[in-house]
């Protein structure tokens, strides 16, 4: 088989930590490769099939448990052993999940991305331990811990009765970036907080007119620097006319 010896996904640790997601790998690719048979109890399967399962177990084993398990032949045998080993990891995994579930609170993230990415790690161990949680059941967890400022919110959400999870998510992912997006343009410039360039440019352009008419109508450098429009004094006295006639 092409490509069999090369690892296709994380080895299992010595802690078996990674165990339940490692024997998912494991399944789902014996059968994709038809070799499924090679590690049921009931299975039939040729010496080459089992070789080549085999194989691939001890392919994705940390060395230790390689070293460990060198003298098992049988691929069946090796899977029940580990199993036997390490399946208990679900009596710890499943505890742990159900508190993050149980205490999982939309409110306590700051963004819909971060809520929704915790959601699905919890979902994702629940389901590695055979628990199965419904599309009501997401939709119910995140309408119940909605901040209590957003009552009116969660209301209109609810009355549009979505049917899945994701179109829900899908919702407030839009909502979030088109409040960021108009946050961030509010920040740039505040309504009212800068005048027309236009508007600005004329007034100026006036005022800058009307101050250059006005001195030159005050000063004139060819009468000394003196006001023009100042009324010069006269040489003659008020009945100067009077005395000619």
């Amino acid at each position: 088989m092409a490509n069999i010896e090369k690892p296709k996904f994380h080895i299992l640790e010595v802690s078996g930590n990674n165990y339940l997601s490692w024997c998912l790998d494991i399944e789902m690719h014996l059968q994709g490769q038809d070799l499924a048979n090679a590690i049921t109890e009931d299975g039939t399967s040729n010496a080459k099939d089992k070789a080549n399962a085999l194989i691939f177990i001890r392919r994705h084993l940390h060395e230790s448990l390689q070293t460990q398990y060198l003298s098992v032949q049988n691929p069946q045998t090796l899977w029940k052993r580990l199993k036997d080993r390490y399946d208990h990891t679900k009596t710890v995994i499943l505890p742990q999940a159900q508190y993050d579930w149980q205490n999982l609170i939309r409110q306590d993230f700051k963004s819909v991305s971060d809520y929704n990415s915790t959601l699905f790690d919890i979902v994702s161990r629940l389901e590695l331990c055979g628990i199965k949680l419904t599309d009501a059941e997401l939709l119910e967890k995140t309408f119940s811990t909605f901040h209590a400022s957003n009552i009116v919110l969660q209301q209109q959400y609810r009355q549009r009765q979505f049917s899945t999870y994701s179109d829900l998510i899908f919702v407030l992912l839009t909502a979030e970036q088109t409040n960021e997006l108009l946050l961030k343009n509010h920040d740039l410039g505040p309504a009212g907080s800068k005048a027309l360039p236009e508007a600005h440019a004329n007034s100026e352009k006036i005022i800058g007119h009307f101050k250059g008419y006005k001195r030159r109508q005050e000063y004139n450098p060819r009468r000394g620097g003196r006001k023009f429009n100042r009324p010069r004094k006269s040489n003659f006295g008020p009945n100067h006319d009077k005395e000619g006639d």
